[in-house]
């Protein structure tokens, strides 16, 4: 009996690719003075990783590499939903970056820099 871990190797990749890019589409966005350069770098790598998980003929690497690139692909996606989160004051805006400073200046606009993940949690 042959033991196969492509379930193991699509399991981890795929928690340890959506953790990275959970925390990387938070800070790129958040230091980033433009949008665009990181979208572009996270569709340019994911469509690097999903042609070298075409052409790989090995299956876990074939695995890693189109897990890898669908969430890089989808982190793309991400930076721009996570620009409105912050538009409408689900998650922190940085005083520091030129972008958020226009978000923040808007009139209609419910921006805050108070970080609701680093809050006490309400008591019941």
């Amino acid at each position: 009996m042959e033991i196969n871990t492509l379930g193991l190797t699509a399991a981890i990749t795929a928690f340890l690719t959506i953790w990275f890019g959970h925390v990387a589409v938070r800070k790129i966005e958040s230091i980033s003075p433009t949008i665009w350069i990181p979208t572009i770098t996270f569709v340019t790598l994911g469509l690097i990783a999903e042609y070298c998980s075409l052409i790989t003929d090995n299956h876990q690497l074939s695995t890693v590499f189109g897990i890898t690139g669908i969430t890089l692909l989808f982190d793309a996606f991400e930076l721009t939903r996570q620009q409105k989160r912050i538009r409408k004051g689900h998650a922190p805006a940085n005083p520091n970056n030129p972008r958020h400073v226009h978000i923040l200046a808007e009139p209609n606009s419910h921006a805050t820099m108070r970080d609701l993940l680093k809050r006490e949690p309400r008591e019941a």
